[in-house]
Order: C-alpha cells, then sequence, then structure tokens
C-alpha cells in the first residue's frame, strides 16, 4: 500500500497544536478520551520493580536491569500529525515495558531495508557464524543458534515471536515465558496455561521476554554497534526526538563481548528491567513516523515494503505481526478503530497507537485500559 499522505511533521522541538473541529474531530467524545485515561490509571506501584509483570516462578523472578519511578497518566492524541488532545507530563521519561519490542523490530527493519538481513526468512544461525559472542560477567559463548531445537529459526519467527529458541539468556530459561498469563501485563490472557513440551520453529506463538532479548543480540551481531546507536543514527534524530530517551539491558547481565567490542545488549522490554526510557511525544513522534510510511520529511527512513510485512498477521496469532500488536477483525481496538490499525504494546498501558486510515496516533502512558481509550479516540475521528 502506497502513500501520498500530506501529513504535519513536527520540527525538532516544537508541535503544533490545532482546535479538534478544525480536523473534523469531535470535541466532545475527544474529551471523553481524555477523561477516561485520567481515570483508569493502572494500578500499580510508583516503583515497578516491586510489581510482579508476568508472575515469573520464584527463582527466575530477580530484576537484572535498572528501573526508575514511574509517572502519572499521560498521553497525547495526534490527527493529521497536530496534536489535538494531551494530559499529563509528556516530557516526562518513562518505562514502556513490551513497547520496546516495536523498536526492537525497527532496527530488524532497517537491517533489511540496507540488505544487512537479506530475507526474513533466512535462517538465523547463518547470520552469526563465525562470530564470537561471550557474555563478560561468565566467560562463556551465549547460547546461540547452533542446536537441532534453534537451527531452522528464521528472522521471522523471532520478529513474530515463534521462534519457540531453547536456551538461557542472562540467567534466564526460555521456559520461563512458557504458559505466561498476559494479565498482568495488560495484554490479556493468553488462553494456553497448558503447554509442558516446546515445539518446532514456527509451531507455537507466545508471548516472551528470553527470545526477544536474544533477538536484539542477534541484531547487535548484524550491526556490529550498539543498537541505541543505530537507533539515534537512523530514526531518532531524523525525526526530531528530544534526545532525552534511554535504551537500557541488564548492566553487567547482558554485557557480551562481540568479536573485541564490549557492549551492553539492550533488553526488548523492561520485564526484569531495563528496555526503552522514553517520553511521550517522542514516543508519538515514532508513531507519525509509521503513520506516514516511514518517511520524514524528504528521507525515508524505513522502507514501506518493510511496513506492509511487520503488520502482516502471524499464522499462529492474527493478532500479532513483527513484534507490532494488530487490530485484525477488530478484536484488539474495536470496530471504531480501522481494522489496519497496529500498535508498539507495553505492559502499564504504555502503548502508541497507529490507526493509518484515520491518520490517528493515540499514545497512553500507565493507563488500565488503552483499547478504551483508543475506541473513544476512534469515535471522535468518525463523529463530526
Amino acid at each position: 500500500m502506497s502513500s501520498t499522505k500530506k501529513l504535519y511533521l513536527p520540527p525538532k522541538g516544537e508541535w503544533e497544536r490545532r482546535d479538534a473541529a478544525s480536523l473534523g474531530v469531535n470535541q466532545a467524545k475527544l474529551d471523553e478520551a481524555v477523561q477516561f485515561a485520567k481515570d483508569n490509571e493502572i494500578n500499580w506501584p510508583i516503583d515497578p520493580s516491586q510489581g510482579s509483570v508476568g508472575m515469573d516462578a520464584s527463582e527466575w523472578a530477580a530484576k537484572l536491569g535498572p528501573y526508575k519511578d514511574r509517572g502519572g497518566p499521560a498521553g497525547v492524541v495526534v490527527k493529521d500529525g497536530y496534536i489535538v488532545a494531551e494530559w499529563g507530563d509528556l516530557e516526562r521519561v518513562d518505562l514502556t515495558f513490551s513497547a520496546t519490542k516495536s523498536y526492537v523490530a525497527t532496527m530488524a527493519g532497517l537491517a533489511f531495508d540496507r540488505g544487512m538481513i537479506k530475507s526474513t526468512s533466512d535462517a538465523v544461525i547463518d547470520y552469526e557464524a563465525g562470530k564470537s559472542i561471550i557474555q563478560t560477567d561468565t566467560g562463556e559463548p551465549v547460547d546461540g543458534f547452533d542446536t537441532d531445537q534453534n537451527r531452522g529459526i528464521t528472522w521471522a519467527h523471532l520478529l513474530q515471536q515463534t521462534s519457540e529458541w531453547e536456551g538461557t539468556l542472562y540467567t534466564k530459561p526460555d521456559i520461563v515465558d512458557w504458559n505466561r498469563n498476559l494479565d498482568p501485563e495488560g495484554m490479556g490472557a493468553s488462553g494456553d496455561f497448558k503447554r509442558r513440551e516446546r515445539m518446532a520453529p514456527g509451531g507455537h506463538w507466545e508471548y516472551n521476554d528470553v527470545r526477544v532479548n536474544r533477538t536484539a543480540l542477534a541484531l547487535l551481531a548484524v550491526w556490529g554497534e550498539p543498537l541505541p546507536d543505530v537507533l539515534t543514527r537512523e530514526v531518532m534524530n531524523p525525526i526530531g526526538s528530544s534526545g532525552t530517551w534511554e535504551w537500557h539491558g541488564y548492566d553487567h547481565h547482558s554485557t557480551v563481548n562481540l568479536d573485541g567490542l564490549v557492549t551492553e545488549s539492550v533488553s526488548g522490554g523492561a520485564h526484569w528491567g531495563g528496555g526503552l526510557w522514553v517520553d511521550t511525544l517522542d514516543h508519538a513522534r515514532f508513531g507519525m513516523l509509521y503513520i506516514n510510511r516511514g518517511r520524514w520529511g524528504d528521507k525515508q527512513i524505513i522502507s514501506e515494503k518493510w511496513i506492509d510485512m511487520m503488520t502482516e498477521p502471524c499464522d499462529q496469532n492474527d493478532q500479532y505481526g513483527y513484534m507490532w500488536w494488530l487490530n485484525t477483525g477488530g478484536a484488539r481496538y474495536g470496530s471504531n478503530a480501522s481494522e489496519s490499525t497496529f500498535a508498539a504494546s507495553g505492559a502499564g498501558g504504555n502503548c502508541v497507537v497507529i490507526d493509518p486510515e484515520k491518520d490517528l496516533v493515540v499514545v497512553t502512558r500507565w493507563c488500565e485500559d488503552v483499547a478504551g481509550v483508543v475506541d473513544l479516540a476512534a469515535q471522535a475521528v468518525g463523529s463530526n
């Protein structure tokens, strides 16, 4: 799907606000969305490290990376690129939990566009062949892909969370993610709490953190430089981000020696700490990049081909693409949002929801019911 959108893209340090009615948005319904977001603050401690996201078994529950106290409810509604509603502290840098996964997927998309990943159907083992990846705190090679279980894992499997990768990474075994109840993460129940055996790659979808962290490490091996440096240069600087964001791993636990490069491999969420810490407006800029089909000004930052690929529903879960949640059949965000809606979604209601048909971006922070906010905002856009 090509695009001839002419959206406002905010310059660095600026973001134009417009009256909702001037853009055909129903102000009363929009006000309802904002109030709903404020009234539905997540029931979490101010210190997220005191929570139990994922409800891990005690032997695997240890926190590894840094945390910071969370803020209160915050967010923006952006229509045609203009802010039409906002609430809370938009410049507060906060944890984003699994919304980070969509930034990991962006690193894969950039590598694909540059031919560094030739096909998402390629086996990942081929991209680590001949490379040394040593975990510095143990002095041992990290678990990789050269096993009977892991050799057939492709980039698509990793990105769709169907890889069934077997191993231990940063003290966490892959089975910590088995049978996870997603309710505490604000993702809804997984519906399968009886799994006792590993499937073939591509044979089972399950929301996970260990394998996403292994994906970030595999991408570090592809790029040969820290992923935060890639994100800064290729995405966040070009879209005019504030520069206040941070992307953490698990400190010494995830520090590796990659062919002589000693660096922290970042995590794909804050399940055990770390992940992307970012303010609401930078999240919204990230959303605007994708609603504008990967283009910012005169630069195509990420290809339209990749955006189409990443929003293709997974065979094992039609609500999931390449580390982006989808709205297939209106199941996730309702029928008022377009079925083409996709989202970077994290625990605690830290989400960037993109409706490309309505030219609508909704960012929420610390919200118990993101779908409710999105539904009301989508109604507002469709009400006038």
